[in-house]
């Protein structure tokens, strides 16, 4: 059986002047998350289907509501580059030489870069780490064409049509 939930009188008391001075349904939804399981004696599960969230998010309404955060999220979103190698500046820099050798060539191998990178960072580099980085930038592989520049459509028919009908097995 688990342990009852021991909430603080003076926390109770708060919530139940949040509740009657709440503005939004976030704020109302944490101060019943502290209210409910004080005043009905109900479990986190019962909390949570009262309120309509997750079993996991009671006890975060609960705690936002005891250290007075902003229930409206200030912080930024979870997205950006956590795991990056290097800045996007630091990138550009890196790339900056090989750009100039792209643009005189023609064309950019690969693994020469993936060298120069692995020994920038001082580690090995997958070539998967390589071709985002060059996406990042803009940069894309250029596939040869489906056809060649040069050919003749109409000859390629004409063979076709008169080539050697046998076909013998090996």
């Amino acid at each position: 059986m688990a342990r009852p939930r021991r909430i603080d009188p003076e926390l109770v008391v708060k919530a139940r002047a949040a509740v009657a001075q709440a503005a939004d349904a976030k704020s109302l939804r944490a101060a019943q998350a502290v209210l409910m399981p004080a005043l009905a004696h109900t479990t986190l599960e019962q909390t949570a289907a009262l309120l309509g969230v997750g079993r996991a998010s009671v006890p975060r309404l609960q705690r936002r509501f005891r250290e007075g955060l902003q229930l409206v999220r200030t912080s930024p979103s979870w997205g950006g580059r956590r795991r990056a190698l290097m800045t996007a500046e630091e990138e550009k820099t890196f790339l900056a030489p090989w750009a100039e050798q792209a643009r005189d060539a023609g064309v950019l191998v690969v693994s020469p870069l993936r060298a120069a990178l692995a020994e920038r960072l001082g580690r090995k580099v997958a070539p998967s780490v390589l071709y985002r980085l060059l996406a990042r930038h803009g940069w894309r592989k250029v596939a040869p064409d489906t056809r060649h520049p040069k050919s003749d459509p109409a000859a390629q028919a004409g063979w076709k049509k008169n080539s050697p009908k046998r076909w013998h097995p090996c």
